[in-house]
């Protein structure tokens, strides 16, 4: 589990394709600095596991699904790439929860520049868009943002001079490709909701304090609609 809060900027090494994976070395000092062989690192946003500790960072295994599924794939000798270290339960909690779980890779569609804001519009993957609403969070690129608003396929996000400058978003510019994940909690409710829960705050339903451990519990709060299909879209 991760914060999208980047702690390094580094830099990929080199990359060796073998036949359908790929091992990845990166560049870095920070995140490995308590690392050790098997711990989570988040890559772009997407979690990979230490495999090797190098002289100048640490190496990381890309199976055939990762390199379908993110844009980890696409990246080459030199470019920069956002590094997080898993998150530890005693220290601040300054993102949102992030799994390093890809939903999907986006594309940039438009950087606009004014004093102290950069404006990127980012187009989503089908079927990710009923996820995102004005001032929720995504994290794009590994990155914790907060979205501006979402419009048909895509969203607006606003990022500072800081994170431009302790990031992949200070180079970022139309048609690159980035890692979108999208908040886990709004996926957790959809599934809820369609599966129809039971749920104690639901109209009608019984004080559970109140029933017998073996007493049959009423089934409420299912949905009186249909399921909605893994291609609906709601517009925000």
């Amino acid at each position: 589990m991760f914060t999208g809060i980047v702690e390094e900027l580094g830099r990929v090494a080199s990359v060796r394709h073998g036949d359908e994976h790929a091992e990845l070395a990166i560049a870095c000092t920070t995140v490995v600095s308590d690392a050790a062989p098997g711990d989570s690192v988040s890559v772009d946003g997407c979690c990979l596991t230490v495999t090797r500790l190098t002289d100048d960072g640490f190496t990381a295994d890309l199976m055939a699904q990762t390199l379908l599924d993110t844009a980890l794939a696409e990246r080459a000798v030199g470019d920069g790439v956002n590094l997080e270290r898993a998150m530890h339960p005693q220290r601040r909690f300054g993102g949102h929860l992030v799994q390093g779980h890809v939903d999907g890779v986006g594309e940039v569609t438009a950087r606009h520049e004014q004093p102290g804001t950069v404006f990127f519009t980012f187009r989503v993957p089908a079927g990710l868009t009923r996820y995102l609403v004005a001032k929720g969070s995504v994290t794009v690129a590994g990155v914790s943002l907060t979205v501006i608003d979402a419009v048909g396929d895509e969203f607006r996000v606003g990022v500072i001079p800081h994170t431009l400058s302790e990031t992949t978003f200070g180079r970022l510019a139309v048609g690159d490709r980035v890692n979108l994940e999208v908040d886990v909690v709004a996926k957790y409710v959809e599934r809820l909701l369609v599966g129809g829960v039971h749920t104690p705050y639901a109209p009608g339903a019984p004080d559970l304090d109140a029933v017998a451990p073996d007493a049959v519990v009423p089934d409420v709060g299912a949905p009186d609609r249909d399921p909605v299909t893994p291609d609906h879209e709601e517009q925000a």
